[in-house]
């Protein structure tokens, strides 16, 4: 039938599990486009003084990129059906609640939240939010699918090393706390200490606390080079869980190829 046909052809379009030739579809390269426009759009919006010059400007390409995205949005929805696990009124709910299509609905309902306000607080905080359209170009990318994938597979290790860097940061707090915390109101408290444990250990060292007693000296020295092992040792965890998943993902497109 020709519903099924044009949800088909959606589906190949707009979805990149659905487009079987390498890169993006038309369709999602010119969406790729828009994101990236709105972006710079909603970035130029927070100056005041072009805010307040070409206010009429902005409103005009804000409410064009909300009817562009609405639409696509109701077009994935419905085209996401040809998926056999979104198929159906209940398939298309749990698509609806899946990360990339509540990023989708959240950057949709801050355009429906604002209508062109820009005085408050909360204001300005719902059309920051209108940068998470940044995040919808993840879906586009093989990068990013191979990022979740190596969080996924590498999760065991990662927690490890969160719980390693907990640790060394409650630990060194304290230590600072004791060696330091009749001398310094920074180092009055553990969660005083705890700032500088925080700046220390992630090698930022903003210099605005720091230890003046010799033995809060010889272990700040000791933080700080642990912080370089803090650094690397996730660092290290993601780059052989990128690069066994780029490998399998070049194993299966050979595969794919070879087949096709």
């Amino acid at each position: 039938m020709l519903i099924h046909r044009l949800r088909r052809l959606l589906y190949k379009h707009l979805e990149p599990a659905g487009w079987s030739r390498p890169g993006l579809s038309p369709a999602n390269l010119f969406i790729s486009a828009l994101i990236v426009i709105s972006v710079v759009a909603a970035i130029l919006e927070t100056e005041p003084v072009l805010r307040d010059n070409y206010l009429g400007l902005f409103l005009w390409i804000e409410n064009s990129f909300f009817i562009v995205f609405l639409i696509e949005y109701a077009l994935r929805v419905y085209a996401v059906g040809e998926d056999p696990k979104y198929r159906g009124v209940f398939g298309r709910i749990r698509y609806i609640f899946t990360f990339v299509a509540l990023v989708d609905l959240l950057v949709l309902a801050s355009f429906v939240v604002t209508l062109g306000s820009f005085s408050t607080y909360w204001m300005r905080f719902v059309k920051v939010l209108r940068l998470l359209r940044i995040a919808r170009l993840g879906r586009f990318s093989k990068a990013m699918t191979a990022f979740g994938q190596a969080l996924k597979e590498r999760s065991y290790e990662l927690v490890f090393s969160c719980v390693i860097a907990l640790t060394l940061l409650l630990g060194s707090s304290a230590v600072l706390y004791f060696v330091e915390g009749d001398n310094q109101e920074a180092f009055a408290s553990v969660p005083r200490a705890l700032w500088w444990s925080v700046a220390t250990l992630t090698t930022v060292g903003y210099g605005d606390v720091t230890p003046i007693t010799s033995a809060g000296k010889i272990f700040a020295g000791i933080t700080a080079l642990a912080g370089v092992g803090l650094i690397a040792m996730p660092t290290g965890i993601l780059a052989a869980a990128f690069s066994d998943a780029f490998q399998q993902q070049r194993k299966l497109e050979e595969e794919k190829k070879q087949q096709g």
